[in-house]
């Protein structure tokens, strides 16, 4: 039986592909026309790492909802729950407006389902 839900994602994007190498061609024109600090514009390069190793890796995750269960997988991390095992999901909007799913397990066993396998939210226009 088909999946009723499926969600994938993948950690190349072309907004990576294209931001990445303009902080670097910045940090270099920043170091060779400004003098700017080689520690700074190290540090400022050191933060990029993280967004090059998710180029060079490329991470698969996603959420599938199937027949009885929601299966997601999160780079080497996979995770299963049954449906009648869960009482509700809550989603909680953080600050910086990212939405967190959290499985509510009728146990009261909280699940939290990682950043990078939950799918976006369609925000609504309000009245």
């Amino acid at each position: 039986m088909p999946a009723l839900y499926r969600f994938d994602r993948q950690g190349r994007s072309l907004g990576t592909l294209i931001v990445l190498p303009l902080i670097w061609l910045a940090l270099f024109a920043a170091w060779f026309f400004l003098k700017a600090s080689p520690i700074i514009i190290g540090l400022v390069a050191l933060c990029t790492l993280p967004a090059l190793w998710d180029v060079i890796k490329n991470p698969s995750a996603g959420l599938t909802l199937g027949d009885g269960s929601l299966n997601w997988h999160s780079a080497s991390r996979t995770a299963k729950a049954s449906l009648s095992e869960i009482d509700h999901i809550r989603l909680d909007t953080r600050l910086d407006f990212s939405v967190r799913a959290t499985l509510i397990l009728k146990t009261g066993r909280k699940i939290r389902i990682p950043f990078e396998a939950t799918p976006p939210i369609k925000r609504s226009k309000p009245p």
